[in-house]
């Protein structure tokens, strides 16, 4: 069979199964069964394809419809301005996070060495994004998983920036190696008891999900210990939930912390705090 008719098989499946992205998914996962780009699929429809080809995209097809994302399936995700290589041991990277990135670079001239360091550092998105903007800075990661550490580095490898990030398995509480110019997190931050109704739990890591019974707990202890991981004038670029910046802004401002910029994300939501440690 074509492309084009197994595209169309594809399709219906996801379809019925209220995929609403089918069609981009299904020219993915073709793509990924060919080893060949999307585009180059869409100007290949009437290539035939092997019997052993079609078994392998429609298995592909058949963890998709079970709401499978994407990213895992293909072990990859875009973000920033490159791919990452990614897996369930990690939360998927999520184009409002780049919000973080933009904030950091913004906080930093080009040709400036400062120390970062990066609270949860999940995949590695975040300060390899930062880094390869920003090449004189250096980066020092932090994860309580050993498996999310094990990908951050695969990606950091794969971006050619093993020599100016360090990885550790800490949690932020347990940590103090150095003073850092910039702090940068994306903790997890969602009310323990709303977690069981999110879509994602059932394929991503409750850890990098569970911010405790308010949402705050990983959050608190972030601030907390920034204010002694930060040099004097430190910036701390914090995402948080949609609905927590009362209170995230307020224990900020306890800790002696001064409110930059409160940053919304594409959908309009409260998404990024900056801050400055003034003392």
């Amino acid at each position: 069979m074509k492309i084009m008719d197994n595209l169309r098989d594809g399709y219906e499946i996801l379809k019925e199964n209220n995929i609403s992205s089918y069609k981009i998914d299904c020219e993915i996962l073709m793509s990924q069964t060919l080893n060949i780009s999307r585009e180059e699929v869409l100007l290949s429809l009437e290539k035939e394809i092997k019997k052993e080809e079609r078994e392998k995209y429609f298995n592909l097809i058949n963890r998709r419809k079970k709401d499978e994302p994407i990213a895992y399936i293909t072990n990859t995700k875009s973000f920033w301005r490159d791919n990452f290589t990614t897996n369930k041991n990690v939360l998927i990277p999520r184009p409002d996070s780049e919000h973080l990135v933009e904030q950091t670079i913004r906080l930093i001239r080009k040709k400036q060495a400062k120390r970062i360091l990066d609270v949860g550092v999940g995949s590695g998105c975040l300060s390899i994004s930062i880094l390869k903007e920003r090449p004189n800075c250096k980066c020092d990661a932090i994860d309580t998983s050993k498996n999310a550490l094990k990908l951050a580095k695969i990606n950091a490898k794969l971006h050619q920036l093993l020599d100016r990030i360090k990885f550790y398995k800490r949690d932020v509480d347990n940590f103090c190696i150095d003073k850092y110019d910039l702090v940068i997190s994306n903790p997890p931050y969602i009310n323990k008891h709303k977690i069981k109704y999110l879509d994602s739990i059932i394929y991503e890591p409750k850890i990098a999900l569970d911010g405790g019974l308010d949402g705050l707990e990983v959050i608190r202890k972030v601030i907390s210990k920034s204010k002694h991981l930060l040099k004097i004038n430190g910036k701390l670029i914090l995402e948080i939930g949609y609905d927590q910046k009362y209170k995230v802004t307020k224990f900020l401002k306890e800790k002696n912390f001064y409110i930059n910029k409160i940053i919304k994300d594409y959908g309009n939501n409260i998404r990024c705090i900056v801050s400055t440690k003034i003392n």
